[in-house]
């Protein structure tokens, strides 16, 4: 039998305590430089995959350019994976060797 949350009675109202629930343990999505890629394709993934403004994509791409490796953004595990599939699908599709790698943050 399932034991049920304690109740306690203030003011004639039945408060009874919820389980608290965990945060979903976020994910970096990390970009790689390559030798091949144009920075132009970069910030297109950035602007289109993760949403970011041409601004904010163009200095994670220089970032990713300078050293070697960046964080294009962290979400949830699922969302982490998507987009790191998308956006290796789509440097596939226009012949890029770019990568994309999940780290947990």
């Amino acid at each position: 039998m399932a034991k049920r949350p304690e109740r306690e009675r203030e003011g004639g109202v039945v408060l009874e305590e919820r389980p608290k629930t965990k945060k979903p343990p976020l994910y970096k999505v990390l970009l790689h430089n390559d030798d091949y890629t144009t920075k132009e394709f970069v910030v297109l993934v950035l602007e289109q995959i993760f949403h970011h403004s041409e601004v904010e994509a163009t200095r994670i791409m220089t970032h990713v350019h300078e050293i070697g490796i960046g964080v294009a953004g962290v979400f949830p595990y699922e969302v982490a994976e998507t987009k790191a599939s998308k956006t290796i699908a789509l440097a596939q599709q226009f012949e890029y060797p770019l990568q994309a790698t999940l780290e947990p943050e």
